[in-house]
């Protein structure tokens, strides 16, 4: 039977919403699917995997220098593991980018990155060209390392499964890395990644004072995320982790409203999959026009206020 690998993405806590997705494909593939979960006190997250329907099998290797899950620690670990499966994935999120490269590289394989379906156990959709083409690509490796777009698969059941969970033993810690400390962002809002709705923001908005001022009365309406055009990042307005874009995240919710966004190739590539996508811009020939399912051509200094008067 095809035995697949599935890489748990975790803080050591909780498991990522983007494990679900991850496994969601592995289930389009078909097989036998195995959850690894490498971490330091993570025996929740192992638990938490169990859960999920579908999933055989649960490996858990629990050790210290597995505690900031560096790249080059879990690679060696993934590869050590990678015996008598066909198919490793894991999530195209930072941890997934970062790490699932050196384990091709290591196995001497290519990688099939952010996949977004699946026609047959050897072949695979990926977007190219900043998703404005799809290819299809069939590869003949004896095991296919493939990222996941999480946003082309709706995401496993998180209940139903029952799984066995089986302690492995660790790879050796290889001391090339080591993490000296993390700048968390903490929001009460949702994760940009896993929102239903998300507002986000352009260079239009001016600064980041008027950012906040114009959106997060509007983001409060809908509990929804905040995010930004890189043009608003790279003036300052908000942190890099608000980018959605092809060089930030990818994200397709519910509901879009992208506001004075003047929707450039590279941001359209992270949200046009995004099921309705409303647009505010006082440019009615911008990009963005041509993607949104609803458009007003406004000063959104105007617009966006008398929209959260409206919905009271």
């Amino acid at each position: 039977m095809t035995q697949l690998l599935v890489i748990a993405e975790h803080d050591n806590a909780s498991l990522k919403a983007a494990t679900l997705n991850t496994v969601a494909a592995a289930q389009k593939i078909g097989g036998e699917i195995h959850v690894l979960v490498a971490g330091s006190g993570c025996a929740s997250v192992a638990a938490a995997a169990a859960k999920i329907a579908g999933v055989a099998k649960i490996k858990l290797a629990d050790a210290a220098h597995y505690a900031d899950q560096t790249a080059e620690n879990v690679a060696a670990l993934v590869v050590s593991q990678a015996a008598g499966y066909s198919h490793i994935l894991a999530a195209a999120t930072g941890p997934g980018k970062n790490m699932l490269p050196r384990v091709a590289a290591l196995l001497d394989v290519a990688q099939i990155s952010e996949i977004t379906a699946v026609e047959s156990q050897d072949t695979f959709v990926r977007p190219t060209y900043a998703g404005n083409a799809m290819a299809t690509v069939k590869s003949a490796d004896a095991v296919k390392v493939i990222t996941v777009r999480t946003t082309g698969f709706d995401p496993a059941a998180g209940e139903g499964g029952s799984a066995a969970i089986e302690p492995i033993a660790a790879a050796a810690d290889l001391g090339l890395t080591k993490l000296i400390g993390r700048e968390i962002t903490k929001s009460a809002r949702p994760e940009l990644g896993a929102a239903k709705v998300i507002v986000s923001g352009g260079r239009g908005l001016g600064s980041g004072e008027k950012y906040h001022q114009v959106l997060e009365p509007l983001a409060d309406k809908f509990n929804a995320a905040l995010g930004a055009s890189r043009a608003a990042v790279d003036a300052g307005f908000v942190p890099n982790d608000y980018q959605v874009g092809q060089t930030g995240k990818i994200v397709a919710p519910q509901l879009y409203f992208a506001i004075g966004i003047s929707g450039a190739i590279q941001h359209l590539a992270g949200m046009k999959d995004s099921k309705v996508i409303v647009a505010i811009n006082k440019d009615e020939d911008a990009p963005i026009f041509q993607v949104a399912d609803y458009g007003l051509v406004a000063d959104l200094f105007q617009a966006v206020p008398e929209l959260v008067a409206e919905l009271g």
